[in-house]
């Protein structure tokens, strides 16, 4: 019997971690932390995986909401095997370190083990890594032999190192898109499908809510995000790019760097900062390796001045400059909500969105903000006035809703779960997969709530 169980995620995008049983073989897909949610909250409810048999766990990437909650899932259950591949291993050097001390600072339980940074270290070790479409074996002592699984990792294009997930279990089929990209960014390209009829899809629904009139295409934007920054940057001011520090950060980097080198955006000061400088050495050593839409080209060849240098946000107004700073929803505490308060006063320059906003973010209620309105970034303080331009740009790392269709028809499979939605994503999806191949049962997951396949 082959049985699947959200842990975490589901119908959110956070916490991403599902359960599923492969006739004994208990393997776990994904291990993440919810972005919005503080301390114990943010974890996926490990209490659901009390009882159940517990073998592996694979990681699809390396972004905090996939693999933050990793050190607190081997501490509770220290036998489990892990795999990535070889980039998203690399990538959790500095992204699972950094994720301990976010949650070290927001528990506040004496009772409670943290993992040390040399336990972190350790951790990270323990990682067994496998390249893209190569078979690994999924097995252990006290499984029946109908339990043995066929693992492999796909390109899923959409940061480096992340991986759909095919699982084969004598014949049996599941594939795991993670998150997923079909179409090419300025330095990934786009993701491989494997070339089989599967027979349960597990499918993200990120996008499922939005019209993709809105996602232009990533050369489009590009196009775009020059006509607006020319205007801000050849009056004087100064452009503020909140982005992840992982995948978005270099992204952008190569795109408005490409944009100079063309002629279409103008030359000016770039500044970048923390983690995400050390996230672009791991994206150029690994250029040879991946697939890449130029392998020769380099992230650190871009002249940047490094904004944690200098004591003031002052500073990028003394020229027009751009600033590229994490985190790409400007949450509380993070380089960018720091200094878009500072930006918010500007009246000459600007604020450029380029991602994903959650509601309930001080991110979002930027990127809805106009000049004029007046806003208060937390409930306790007192609203400012908004002095700065204000625009918003879709560069997608995820497959638009009309691509994660094209999914599940290459695909053919017998069963669809939908997951890393919210509610209204995940029902457009599954409306139109039901509307276009009637034959295939569609679900939608739910935290705690088991799919018997």
């Amino acid at each position: 019997m082959i049985t699947f169980l959200p842990v975490g995620g589901g119908n959110e995008i956070g916490a991403n971690c599902f359960y599923l049983n492969i006739n004994g073989n208990g393997i776990i897909l994904d291990c993440g932390i919810h972005p919005q949610k503080e301390g114990f909250e943010s974890l996926p409810k490990f209490e659901l995986l009390e009882n159940k048999t517990l073998d592996y766990v694979i990681i699809s990437h390396a972004h905090q909401d996939h693999i933050a909650a990793l050190p607190f899932l081997i501490k509770k259950f220290p036998f489990i095997k892990i795999f990535t591949t070889p980039q998203t291993r690399a990538l959790a050097e500095l992204t699972l370190h950094n994720a301990v001390s976010i949650l070290k600072k927001e528990i506040n339980d004496e009772k409670f083990e943290f993992y040390t940074h040399d336990e972190v270290d350790l951790l990270i070790k323990m990682i067994n890594y496998n390249e893209y479409e190569k078979d690994f074996l999924l097995t252990s002592y006290h499984q029946l032999p109908e339990a043995e699984v066929k693992a492999a990792f796909y390109d899923a294009g959409h940061i480096l190192g992340s991986a759909s997930i095919l699982l084969n279990n004598n014949g049996y089929k599941i594939f795991y898109s993670g998150d997923i990209n079909l179409t090419n960014q300025a330095i990934q390209s786009a993701a491989i499908l494997p070339d089989t009829k599967i027979d349960t899809l597990i499918l993200e629904s990120t996008y499922g809510a939005t019209d993709s009139s809105e996602l232009l295409g990533w050369q489009n934007e590009a196009e775009r995000f020059a006509k607006e920054a020319n205007k801000i940057l050849t009056s004087g001011g100064s452009v503020l790019v909140p982005v992840f520090a992982l995948g978005k950060l270099q992204e952008m980097l190569a795109t408005i760097w490409q944009l100079m080198k063309k002629g279409k955006l103008s030359q000016v000061d770039i500044f970048t900062g923390g983690i995400g400088t050390k996230i672009s050495r791991v994206y150029d050593y690994n250029r040879y390796v991946v697939n890449r839409i130029d392998k020769e080209f380099e992230l650190n060849m871009i002249p940047q001045n490094n904004y944690n240098q200098f004591n003031s946000a002052e500073e990028f107004f003394r020229n027009p400059s751009i600033v590229l700073a994490s985190s790409g929803m400007m949450i509380k505490g993070t380089s960018s909500y720091d200094f878009a308060k500072r930006f918010l006063q500007q009246k000459n320059s600007a604020i450029f969105t380029v991602g994903y906003m959650d509601e309930r973010t001080p991110g979002y209620l930027i990127s809805r903000s106009r000049k004029g309105d007046k806003i208060s970034l937390e409930s306790t303080d007192k609203a400012i006035e908004v002095k700065c331009e204000i625009k918003n740009f879709r560069f997608s790392a995820h497959a638009k809703r009309e691509d994660l269709i094209s999914i599940v028809k290459k695909l053919k499979p017998e069963n669809v779960i939908l997951v890393h939605g919210d509610e209204v994503a995940i029902r457009w999806m599954g409306k139109e997969i039901l509307k276009t191949f009637p034959g295939i049962k569609v679900y939608a997951a739910f935290c705690g709530r088991e799919i018997v396949l």
